[in-house]
């Protein structure tokens, strides 16, 4: 139980470890401190549900529908293009006062864009029906397969609100409108980047 747990932990962790679109948005807002906990809550709660579609075997599902792919492709390029151009925006105004004040938008709005972030994001799909229910057929059904995806879970939980809570370390170094203008300048073309990858993967 314990090896197929770790090894779910592991899996889970390495997948959601590279710098994406929804990881840059946790931390804008861990260093803004505003919203964390429900933020993290909200997107440890969403690769929750799709490790345990993954797990059950439901990745199978998606394969019946073949455009599926390309209009999750689309729909989250788009997403992405208009939130980076938004970041780009405030990196040219440069006006940082409320955001150096500590303010920040609604939780309502927050936790729309971080849902937008994490469903619009068609390699979400791709990691946790895909890949990790793929590595869970390893396991036999029951006990050591649940701890697999008990163990993929909790590498979300871990990573989320590690990345939330953990990034009030660098509000030292962010106490300034210049290094806010840096941060929002290298967000706004990651999404840049990410939605231009997606349009080029259809």
């Amino acid at each position: 139980m314990f090896g197929a747990a770790l090894t779910g932990f592991l899996t889970g962790f390495s997948l959601i470890l590279a710098i994406g679109a929804q990881n840059a948005f946790v931390l804008r807002q861990g260093l803004m401190r505003a919203h964390v906990f429900w933020l993290c809550t909200l997107c440890a709660l969403s690769d929750a549900v799709l490790i345990a579609a993954g797990v059950a075997g439901f990745g199978a599902l998606t394969q019946r529908f073949a455009g599926l792919p390309v209009y999750m492709s689309l729909a989250g390029a788009a997403f992405l293009a208009v939130y980076g151009a938004m970041r780009l925006r405030a990196a040219w105004r440069g006006d940082y006062a409320m955001t150096l004040a500590g303010t920040s938008g609604s939780l309502a709005a927050t936790l729309a864009t971080g849902a937008a972030f994490t469903w619009l994001n068609p390699h979400v799909y791709l990691d946790t029906l895909a890949l990790i229910g793929a590595v869970s057929t390893q396991f036999a059904p029951g006990g050591a397969r649940l701890a697999f995806g008990a163990g993929a879970v909790a590498s979300s939980f871990v990573f989320f609100f590690s990345l939330g809570y953990g990034a009030r370390w660098l509000a030292p170094l962010l106490r300034s409108a210049r290094s806010w203008q840096v941060l929002d300048l290298c967000i706004g073309l990651l999404m840049w980047a990410l939605a231009a990858k997606l349009v080029l993967s259809v």
